[in-house]
């Protein structure tokens, strides 16, 4: 993912964490905050060492940028932080897809109906 989708600096993510609305599923949380005048979305990604060993906490955050990669023009222009939770551990990466997307729609971030 380029470098402009990413969200890396801890204001960014406290920032988001208090002004931004949750949604939630079994396997993830996503908070989401509307910026003003943005071009594209833009995702932080937090995987706790609660859920595992450093290959483990790496794969499931692959698969989670997998998810945006593919969605990437369905997206509106919003911050995201998706924030896995221990269930995603024994999770594949379609697995993690579908739960992904179950949440996305949830929180209203797709500016088209995904099937």
């Amino acid at each position: 993912m380029e470098k402009a989708y990413r969200i890396k600096k801890n204001a960014d993510f406290q920032s988001i964490y208090r002004k931004g609305k949750s949604v939630a599923n079994r396997q993830f949380v996503v908070y989401t905050y509307e910026q003003q005048q943005a071009a594209h979305f833009r995702l932080g990604i937090s995987v706790s060492k609660k859920l595992g060993n450093a290959v483990t906490r790496n794969r499931i955050k692959r698969s989670i940028r997998e998810c945006f990669k593919v969605h990437k023009t369905d997206m509106l222009p919003v911050d995201m932080i998706v924030i896995a939770r221990f269930p995603a551990k024994a999770m594949s990466t379609q697995e993690i897809q579908k739960s992904l997307e179950h949440v996305l729609k949830i929180a209203k971030v797709f500016n088209k109906r995904i099937k």
